[in-house]
């Protein structure tokens, strides 16, 4: 049985991968920064190379 060790970030808009043990966990849910984990309160996306997510 394989062990997951990384996912998709939570945020739909979010292209990241994530490690689980790295993640930001929040409502049961795994996020690649808090950006992404406080739901782009100030518009600002997560900051990673390639990636476009905001609210």
């Amino acid at each position: 049985m394989a062990t997951v060790t990384q996912m998709k970030c939570a945020c739909d808009s979010c292209l990241c991968v994530v490690e689980i043990g790295d993640a930001i966990q929040k409502d049961g849910k795994y996020y690649c920064g808090e950006a992404c984990a406080n739901g782009h309160q100030n518009g600002a996306g997560c900051g990673h190379a390639g990636c476009e997510c905001h609210s």
